[in-house]
């Protein structure tokens, strides 16, 4: 793949993970190029790469959409997920090093002052840090095949008061278990943490299909 094509695979990601398409948008190769300022080549394998992370679905004749999930699998993936990232979060914590803690505080504590526009990439960083540090990769790889439903679903601004509330307190709560040493309070608070998402996602969903 050339450098154009990667540079396209990233900002076409960022744009969905983002919010900026929704799920189900089209995607069309000649205003994505435009967007873009590339031609059309480097676009069309970029929508071929994130076809195959699952983020766009490629229909022949209809061209690419932004991948969305009925109600039953988006339960589905939140299932997997609340089975794998509180234990990843259980295992990351002994891992931790003080440097550690402290990003996972500053990440915390820059969400709570984020734009809504910000808080996807600063949560991503969270949870990734988190699914580093607990250095086990075969649960990573499985987390990761679990998480596209959600990441492409989740928008920040879809979120009511209480619930992006409690979202950003589980992060600095996380870091709180983090530093006391104690990986089931960090469980726990990640299992209430993905519970939360899933009561959001799943809401959207069914709006989305009524």
């Amino acid at each position: 793949m050339t450098r154009a094509s990667e540079r396209a695979v990233d900002s076409v990601r960022e744009l969905i993970l983002r919010g900026e398409f929704a799920a189900g948008a089209r995607l069309g190769e000649v205003e994505l190029a435009e967007r873009l300022g590339v031609s059309r080549t480097p676009v069309r394998e970029a929508l071929a790469r994130l076809a195959s992370e699952g983020l766009v679905e490629i229909v022949p004749n209809r061209g690419a959409r932004v991948s969305s999930w009925t109600v039953a699998e988006l339960e589905e993936v939140f299932d997997l997920r609340a089975a794998l990232e509180p234990r990843l979060t259980a295992l990351a914590v002994p891992n931790a090093t003080p440097a550690d803690l402290d990003d996972l505080d500053d990440l915390a504590r820059r969400m709570v002052r984020a734009d809504l526009d910000d808080l996807v990439g600063l949560n991503r960083a969270f949870h990734g840090r988190l699914v580093a540090l607990a250095d086990h990769p075969a649960m990573a790889g499985a987390l990761a095949g679990a998480i596209h439903a959600p990441i492409v679903l989740r928008n920040f601004h879809a979120y009511d008061d209480a619930s992006l509330r409690r979202s950003l307190a589980h992060h600095v709560e996380i870091v709180a278990a983090a530093r006391a040493g104690d990986p089931a309070w960090a469980q726990a608070v990640m299992t209430a943490h993905i519970h939360n998402a899933r009561a959001v996602m799943v809401r959207i969903a069914r709006e989305d299909s009524a």
